[in-house]
């Protein structure tokens, strides 16, 4: 089961621009300047490039194979991974996604190839059901979206300030790390949000993923390009509020109807997190949604029950689908 640090070697040198480097007893490899791979001075642990907003959840998944990174290298993108918890060809899959984050993506294409966008297949019955058991299995998985929802009743409007400040602490509760404002400093959350809000709220389509025509995913990719740009913090840490919150937004907005993503699931599916990269996720989801409702000829309504999610919007199974694969990097029956 372990891999040890030869295999790491063999595999990162094989990737264009990389480099090893020997800092302070410990092995790293590099691209230019950049530390994509580190071992602890043991070589018991790898910390690797991994998207920040999304390492809590990565951890939480799995907090015996993944770890945290250190305080002083919280900042970075950046987590760390057991090796005695994972395979060769999770170190692989682990590797290669952190070398893609420090390269340019034309250099990335050219190395990986066909191989750089995995096939797809839409997702079967015993696919969903093997995911939904993964997240049946994490405690109280559903109770921060349970409690969003008895907040913000019979549905969340972002015109109400209440209802924003619970949309942040929804969002951060998985792992968004947008920093709440302190005492005299300028809210650019809430005030982004009641911004892209009030363009917005007439113009987001509804309905369900599986009924979503050409004309509502395209709107669903401009009106999510829009709210990843809203500034949620400035000075020297300055960011927006990037791709991954801005989709979990619009499911908490429109949870039937969004499939939402990750860095992760973006980057591996798309090569991108943009409007057009998530228009594309979209009708991805779309289409996954027509053919799964074909296969098992039940009505919409009734098919998480099958599933063993009740209660759960099949957007968000095939979400969950996407992170147990890629994010997670769980491979799924056939």
């Amino acid at each position: 089961m372990a891999v040890t640090v030869d295999e790491v070697r063999a595999h990162a040198l094989s990737l264009p621009r990389t480099y090893e480097a020997f800092v302070r007893d410990r092995v790293k490899f590099r691209v230019g300047r950049i530390v994509y791979l580190a071992f602890s001075r043991d070589e018991r642990a790898m910390g690797f490039s991994y998207p920040k907003e999304e390492r809590a959840a990565l951890v939480a998944s799995e907090p015996d194979k993944f770890a945290m990174p250190s305080p002083r290298d919280e900042r970075f993108n950046w987590a760390q991974v057991r090796l005695t918890a994972i395979d060769a060809e999770e170190m692989r899959e682990i590797v290669t996604e952190a070398w893609r984050m420090v390269v340019p993506k034309s250099v990335a294409s050219t190395h990986l190839g066909a191989g750089s966008t995995p096939a797809l297949h839409t997702p079967s019955l015993a696919d969903l059901r093997a995911a939904a058991d993964v997240f049946n299995g994490f405690a109280d998985i559903d109770r921060s979206w349970h409690s969003l929802r008895d907040g913000t009743g019979p549905a969340l409007d972002l015109a109400r300030a209440d209802h924003r400040d619970a949309l942040l602490r929804w969002l951060n509760s998985w792992g968004c790390r947008i920093r709440y404002p302190r005492e005299g400093e300028p809210a650019l959350f809430d005030t982004g949000l009641a911004g892209w809000w009030a363009t917005w709220q007439d113009a987001l389509p509804s309905g369900t993923l599986a009924s979503l025509s050409d004309s509502s995913v395209a709107a669903f990719g401009r009106a999510c390009g829009e709210l990843a740009a809203i500034p949620v913090a400035a000075g020297r840490a300055a960011r927006s509020l990037g791709p991954t919150a801005a989709a979990k937004t619009l499911y908490a907005l429109r949870p039937e109807a969004i499939m939402a993503w990750d860095a992760a699931i973006a980057e591996r599916l798309h090569g991108a997190r943009d409007a057009a990269a998530f228009t594309r996720h979209l009708t991805l989801g779309r289409n996954w949604a027509r053919d799964v409702l074909s296969e098992t000829d039940v009505a919409e309504d009734a098919l998480p029950g099958l599933v063993g999610r009740p209660g759960i919007p099949l957007s968000k199974i095939l979400d969950e689908y996407l992170y147990v694969r890629f994010s997670m990097k769980k491979k799924m029956p056939r």
